[in-house]
């Protein structure tokens, strides 16, 4: 007996297609349900694909969340891109500048807060290179707008912006699950507030011109 035919949407559907619907499967998982539920059975459901082709063209969830991964850095370039620069020469004032621009990247991208939350309670070589490749943009992003600061000898600047870095990072990553932290609400006011308490921290901050 000959095959049925398959459906108009299945015959139609191309490679380059059928790859985008399941990234932003993918995506939609990741956002909804967390990355308990990225799985390769819900990736296909969602979809609407065999599954045997999330393994085909892309080897399994993992090609997936890479695609995921470089779609949310390409988002967090564009953020950065459309910062307007400070201006300022100052190392104080390029941290501030810095700071500030990361932490409203990472808050206007919610698949990079999923992603940086997975990072923080699985540890795998994949998600290890993804968390380097979000820390490349935003090096990147320093070394395009003030590529000849130097770090001055006195005060461990380098220390102390990871502290405030990490700072950032987790309060990023606290806006999308908790209404506050420490007292502070995560809130627009509240954000206001974390944007002035920046600027106090870093009255510390060894200060240096550029070269």
């Amino acid at each position: 007996m000959a095959e049925s035919p398959a459906s108009p949407a299945v015959r139609l559907r191309s490679r380059p297609a059928t790859e985008a619907s399941i990234v932003e499967a993918g995506e939609r998982i990741l956002l909804r349900d967390g990355f308990p539920g990225l799985n390769v059975q819900t990736l296909a459901a969602e979809a609407g694909c065999d599954r045997k082709l999330v393994y085909r063209y892309f080897d399994g969830v993992d090609g997936v969340v890479v695609r995921i991964a470089a779609r949310a850095h390409a988002e967090l370039v564009r953020t950065l891109d459309a910062t307007p620069p400070a201006g300022s020469e100052s190392l104080r004032a390029f941290a501030r500048e810095s700071l500030s621009a990361w932490l409203g990247a990472l808050r206007a991208s919610p698949l990079t807060l999923r992603l940086m939350a997975w990072a923080l309670v699985e540890a795998s070589p994949l998600l290890n290179r993804i968390e380097s490749e979000r820390s490349a943009v935003l090096q990147a992003w320093m070394r395009e707008r003030r590529p000849r600061l130097r770090v001055p000898p006195s005060g461990d600047a380098v220390a102390i912006n990871a502290v405030l870095l990490a700072a950032v990072q987790h309060l990023a990553l606290s806006g999308g699950s908790r209404p506050g932290v420490g007292g502070v609400s995560l809130d627009e006011a509240g954000w206001t507030r974390i944007e002035g308490a920046l600027d106090a921290l870093l009255a510390a901050f060894p200060d240096q011109a550029q070269d």
